[in-house]
């Protein structure tokens, strides 16, 4: 006999309690991405913010140190299995991305990616050429882009190519501007070969990150590389929703300024983190809005960066066929729709609230973070 559903009330509570727990680790998280986030349309915002929590809280899983990093892949693994089951263990993040998984069918094997590039973290993975953190960029950050774009409803090659492509670019902006941290941490992920090049042991720099010529040379071809990346994947977000193109150009736009901000710093992320100021990103989500409407199509068809040319094809792969994990038919199904729907609903009533607070006072939980 089929298990009688909560209560209308009862849902949709919990539905907002899981939304807002999600909300509250995306705002401890990456600003930059909850700032862009804010001009996604409602109906792919809820499932961005319990895509972005579950990722969350994976990535602290695997890097935390509290079990081996094996023992945590197992686990999450697990919570995969039943999260694509329709059958969540009872936390927030996992019920948030199974109602995600359902709505949109999304593709298993890019999550799995994302938790490999976790993995690939916490083992401190050596990478001696551009062409092997452009591979871990795939994982961490073009799985994600590609889930972006899946959520969105585009689902064409060159679509997911691009998107992928411009996660990639991002990642590459993060380790230039986070060089210092990440040495000081014991990890690097600047290609070693370029480092012999600009005159660096890059052993002997660990012991002591500092930074000089040599450095600045090559933070400076690694953001020219995230220029050249983002610069590919622009024809992409031509591709996807009106109600969509603001809120990833504007994450295009503000994660390029921070690459020019490492610049104008003298190229020593050793010395400072670079931060784009929080007056600067305004303008620039006012541009991504306004640059939004007026984005050209690109008619070529451009081959996808070899690192994420596996994902393409998993993606393209699945939605040739039917999404085979068994459970789009199940009556599960109409529920899992029903709580999205939920999510949805909720997120709608935030924006609602928050453009109703008067002028110079700041909703609770919602003044920016910069």
């Amino acid at each position: 006999m089929d298990v009688p559903m909560p209560r209308p009330e009862s849902r949709s509570a919990r539905a907002e309690q899981d939304l807002q727990a999600c909300v509250a680790l995306m705002r401890t998280g990456s600003r930059t991405f909850f700032a862009a986030s804010r001009l996604l349309p409602a109906r792919v915002r809820a499932s961005s913010i319990a895509l972005y929590a579950f990722c969350r809280v994976a990535d602290d899983m695997v890097d935390s140190g509290d079990m081996a990093v094996d023992d945590a892949m197992r686990v999450l693994l697990s919570r995969l299995d039943r999260i694509y089951a329709g059958d969540p263990i009872d936390c927030v993040e996992d019920r948030a991305l199974a109602v995600v998984v359902q709505r949109h069918e999304l593709p298993r094997p890019l999550l799995e990616a994302l938790l490999d590039g976790f993995a690939w973290d916490a083992q401190a993975r050596r990478y001696d050429t551009l062409e092997q953190v452009h591979d871990y960029g795939a994982r961490v950050a073009g799985s994600v882009g590609a889930m972006m774009c899946w959520i969105m409803g585009v689902r064409s090659p060159q679509a997911l190519a691009r998107a992928c492509e411009l996660g990639v670019a991002m990642q590459l902006t993060n380790i230039a501007r986070d060089v210092g941290e990440d040495a000081r941490n014991g990890r690097l992920y600047l290609p070693r070969q370029w480092m012999a090049q600009a005159g660096l042991d890059a052993d002997v720099w660990l012991r002591d990150p500092v930074g000089g010529p040599g450095l600045q040379t090559v933070v400076g071809r690694l953001l020219d590389e995230a220029d050249r990346l983002y610069g590919q994947a622009a024809a992409g977000i031509a591709q996807l929703p009106r109600d969509c193109r603001s809120a990833i150009l504007a994450a295009r736009l503000i994660y390029a300024e921070i690459g020019q901000q490492l610049r104008r710093d003298g190229l020593d992320p050793c010395a400072r983190r670079a931060v784009v100021p929080a007056s600067r990103k305004l303008v620039l989500l006012a541009a991504a809005s306004l640059q939004s409407s007026w984005v050209g199509r690109s008619s070529a068809a451009v081959p996808p960066l070899a690192a994420i040319a596996y994902l393409v094809d998993h993606c393209h792969t699945i939605e040739g066929a039917a999404f085979s994990s068994g459970i789009s038919t199940r009556p599960l199904n109409q529920r899992m729709a029903w709580m999205l729907e939920m999510f949805e609903r909720v997120e709608v009533r935030r924006l609602e609230e928050r453009n109703a607070t008067p002028a110079g006072e700041a909703p609770t939980g919602q003044r920016f973070s910069h």
